[in-house]
């Protein structure tokens, strides 16, 4: 398969699977004039890395990824262990994400929003209590 034909089987766009080439974490085959050849083992790849990054796993988690996956001898525990410390971090952005959305919310509760000038949510963002 050429980029193209990847690039619409995997979902993902060319550019993208060039980079990944380019960092390493592809390696399809090279025809004599110099044109990427992808194998369906490369396709495979590509949806992992693709469903991987759907995930919010980082390119350095989807290189350990790719390398455990590829691994018959792996531990399933070290698989378990970053997915766990990522759904750790996933957990923490949750937690600061629902304290901003309260803090905003009751931001906007105290803005009468109308013509008059003084602003509660002005004042907070200016450190002005």
């Amino acid at each position: 398969m050429n980029i193209g034909d990847v690039s619409t089987r995997s979902g993902l766009p060319a550019k993208t699977i060039r980079y990944y080439e380019d960092i390493g974490l592809i390696k399809p085959h090279r025809s004599d004039n110099g044109y990427r050849c992808f194998a369906e083992a490369d396709l495979h790849k590509l949806a992992f890395l693709g469903r991987a990054r759907a995930l919010g796993f980082t390119i350095e988690d989807c290189r350990m990824l790719m390398a455990l996956y590829e691994d018959k001898s792996r531990a399933s525990g070290d698989v378990k262990q970053l997915a766990q410390d990522h759904l750790s971090k996933i957990e923490t952005k949750i937690a600061d994400l629902q304290a901003m959305r309260d803090t905003l919310t009751e931001l906007v509760h105290c803005c009468a929003g109308d013509s008059r000038p003084d602003c509660p949510i002005l004042k907070d963002l200016s450190g002005k209590v």
